[in-house]
């Protein structure tokens, strides 16, 4: 196998790396490479935002710019993207970007590790909103930075710096050059699967264009690692030290990349990253948009894929219960066809599903709402923002006058998978809807499953929880929303 070349567009210019191995991370690459010290390594696990990157890739007839986490990202992800970091912002005549400025001028930095993060946060937003003309208010300030943790400020200044980029002097990218310049890149050949040259010339890092290519390749290097964002491959890198000798990356599939919506279903490509995932969710069920923020920071959900969170199926996965809860089917395809299943089949044990060596997860289909619909999902995690959930419950019930005709719920954080609740399905299926339904239903979650103790949560604390929220989904399909912490709105705005 070789290691290939990777071209990106950095400072204007089309920049050329040659022979990167197929598992060098991107932060590695910009501090031990390219000598960009600026990109801080914190937490090496996607948690702190220290490294945080910004990347951009043609959107319509712009640019769709996302902050990334580079600790968790592999160096070949970026071929024939954008790259911005924390050294490419101020002005050829050393004037800071607003994102900097704002930062100065609100004392927004102390010790300053983790300031390069936060202000590769800061241009995205700048890019996203204020390049756009739309205003950045508190509430979204503290939304979109999330994802970067910092010791020393208390975040107020930080917060107030993200209000006030839009009242400094404008600060462009030149964005129809740098579209030139990936339409430049995206027409350059695909490097092939496999030459002639024998195993030698067979390339490490596979990035099929195509759906078709993409599942050819499956079957010709079953062995190949499959990634997607790498939000949780990275950590194996990061973490694990595990090398690996060829990877097949399933994001630049085309097909994979879209969400298509149906009369009665939307089909979301395995590709589609969680942050765009997650806005097609709460575009057709809004109460989602508070959960799908809190899944992860925006670095993670502008990284990682839900078809990569499904298939890997790890039992405290936010996505799970809640696609499982709304009825989600997954298909499956290889180059000898597809084929569908509801998702909760998928999972066979810990970390292990049905897939067979050839095969990719393709496409999550999940139901429109239907008329009597009740759904909410609930994350429950030490820290309320950017943290991984001790335990996640969702509740789907179906009510016609008054009584409970269809039950659904997806259950994370309890057993080796995520799974369906039966049990407290069939005690509320067929019963009237009311708080001693919503009794018998979370003492049913209790008895079904044997939580164990971990670093997140005892297991005691979970079975106690479990049924603790089902009270609280009653509360709420009552109306009342003042026991949600998701209820609270930030105050004190910036002047």
């Amino acid at each position: 196998m070789h290691h290939q070349t990777i071209r990106f567009i950095r400072r204007g210019a089309i920049q050329t790396l040659d022979n990167v191995p197929p598992d060098r991370t991107l932060l590695d690459l910009l501090r031990e490479d390219l000598a960009c010290t600026g990109t801080k390594e914190g937490c090496g696990e996607g948690d702190c935002g220290a490294c945080t990157v910004v990347l951009a890739e043609p959107h319509g007839d712009g640019l769709r710019f996302r902050a990334v986490n580079s600790c968790i990202r592999l160096a070949h992800s970026i071929d024939g993207m954008a790259l911005w970091t924390v050294e490419d912002l101020a002005g050829s005549d050393g004037a800071l970007h607003p994102a900097q400025e704002a930062m100065v001028r609100s004392h927004g930095s102390q010790c300053g590790f983790c300031t390069p993060g936060f202000v590769m946060s800061l241009f995205g937003m700048y890019q996203n909103h204020v390049v756009q003309g739309r205003t950045i208010d508190r509430a979204l300030a503290q939304q979109e930075l999330s994802g970067n943790l910092c010791r020393c400020t208390g975040y107020r200044p930080i917060l107030d710096a993200a209000q006030a980029m839009a009242r400094l002097p404008r600060a462009d990218v030149a964005e129809g050059a740098v579209l030139a310049q990936l339409q430049q890149l995206a027409r350059a050949p695909e490097p092939a699967a496999a030459g002639g040259g024998g195993p030698a010339a067979t390339p490490a890092y596979l990035a099929p264009r195509t759906l078709d290519a993409l599942l050819q390749a499956r079957a010709q290097y079953p062995e190949a690692q499959v990634v997607a964002g790498c939000t949780d491959v990275g950590l194996w890198v990061t973490k694990q030290h595990r090398r690996f000798d060829q990877v097949l990356d399933v994001t630049r599939a085309a097909e994979l990349r879209r969400i298509e919506r149906y009369p009665h279903h939307v089909a979301i490509g395995a590709a589609v990253p969680l942050h765009d995932a997650y806005a097609a969710l709460a575009q057709d069920r809004p109460q989602l948009q508070a959960f799908a923020s809190r899944f992860a920071g925006l670095p993670v959900r502008n990284s990682g894929t839900l078809g990569g969170n499904v298939a890997n199926g790890s039992p405290i996965g936010d996505s799970m219960p809640l696609l499982i809860a709304l009825g989600t089917n997954v298909v499956l395809m290889s180059t000898r066809g597809h084929r569908e299943m509801p998702l909760e089949a998928l999972y066979t044990g810990y970390r292990s599903n049905v897939m067979a060596a050839d095969e990719l997860l393709a496409w999550i289909k999940v139901p429109l709402p239907v008329d009597g619909e009740c759904a909410r999902v609930y994350k429950i995690s030490k820290r309320f923002d950017d943290d991984i959930s001790a335990i996640c419950l969702a509740v789907n019930l179906r009510i016609d006058g008054g009584r409970v005709v269809a039950a659904s719920i997806g259950v994370g954080g309890v057993a080796a998978t995520p799974v369906r609740a039966r049990r407290a399905e069939a005690a509320l299926t067929g019963v009237a809807w009311s708080a001693a339904a919503a009794r018998q239903a979370g003492d049913a979650l209790r008895s079904e499953f044997q939580p164990i103790s971990d670093m997140r949560a005892s297991a005691g604390y979970r079975s106690t929880v479990l049924g603790n929220l089902m009270h609280r989904f009653w509360l709420e399909s009552q109306g009342m929303q003042a026991i949600n912490l998701e209820s609270f709105a930030p105050q004190g705005e910036a002047a």
